[in-house]
């Protein structure tokens, strides 16, 4: 009896330190994230002290589950420095956690042969990884992706047009479909409808954009897109620059985060980088380091 007391009491610990971890996980603020990532890239970029990346990285991950952000990479920047340096990186478990970061775009992906490579360092063959992607794909939202689609490929039409009527058209009816979609999807994100359907490119940055020119939406998608932002679903990026549009071409005002930008120059360096940290981007120095290196690896590889 005392046996199955302490067993059963030992369960309940375990069953409310997963709620808790639960809890604790969904009132993570992804804003943080970012700016601690923001940090210790441009340690990784300017400072070149990797061992210090490894071990800040190392932590943040401990808390946050980790993204792996168009440019900066972070995760698999962590894996491939610890590889080298020699340090413990979680091995398989944490290569096979990447797996589902970079699947949204493995069409270009699975044709980078050093990080092939390194999968098959630690006994993960190009069969195994693609096996973990048609797994991926299984999981993601099918109904998002065809809603999505759709609404992407009017966007996409009605801007091939000179119909302005059509046009204005279009984009409000896909400003209603994604406050549906937010209402009872969520945001289409990479982790539920990818980046390709099929042949066919659907970056959801590039429809919020739009959305950008109407002021009777705008303050809808500020604030929840904003949301999704905190949550880690929707990159900062790609919230910015629908809030510079909206400065840009509806108040035609500076844009705050200078992501999106006209023919003005900047005027207030400092308080552009205020607004980008108030919501996880990298200062405009940075910024700009992160798009050269980024060109000149593009530019290298090819």
């Amino acid at each position: 009896m005392v046996k199955y007391i302490k067993s059963y009491s030992s369960c309940i610990l375990i069953i409310i330190f997963l709620i808790l971890s639960a809890c604790k996980n969904r009132n993570l603020n992804y804003i943080t994230y970012y700016n601690k990532v923001n940090d210790i890239d441009s340690i990784y970029r300017f400072q070149k002290d990797t061992l210090t990346v490894i071990r800040q990285y190392k932590k943040l991950f401990k808390k946050y589950s980790p993204k792996n952000q168009d440019r900066i990479q972070e995760y698999e920047t962590y894996i491939r420095l610890a590889d080298q340096q020699h340090k413990n990186f979680g091995g398989k478990k944490s290569l096979y956690k990447l797996i589902p970061m970079v699947a949204p775009n493995w069409k270009y992906k699975n044709k980078d042969a050093s990080f092939i490579q390194l999968y098959q360092n630690y006994g993960i063959d190009r069969r195994e990884m693609e096996k973990e992607i048609s797994q991926w794909e299984k999981g993601l939202n099918k109904k998002m992706i065809d809603s999505f689609t759709v609404a992407f490929k009017r966007d996409q039409s009605s801007r091939k047009d000179s119909n302005y009527e059509d046009l204005f058209k279009n984009d409000k009816k896909n400003a209603e479909m994604l406050k549906w979609m937010f209402e009872n999807e969520g945001f289409p994100s990479l982790q539920k409808i990818g980046l390709w359907n099929g042949d066919f490119l659907m970056p959801s940055g590039s429809l919020l954009l739009h959305m950008a020119n109407y002021g009777e939406y705008h303050q809808y998608f500020k604030t929840k897109i904003l949301e999704y932002v905190k949550s880690g679903e929707c990159p900062p990026r790609d919230y910015a620059a629908m809030i510079d549009r909206y400065y840009l071409y509806v108040l035609k005002k500076d844009t705050p985060y200078y992501i999106y930008v006209g023919q003005n120059p900047v005027k207030d360096s400092a308080a552009i980088n205020r607004n980008r940290k108030s919501i996880g981007l990298p200062s405009m120095k940075h910024g700009n380091a992160i798009i050269k290196d980024y060109n000149i690896k593009n530019k290298t590889e090819k």
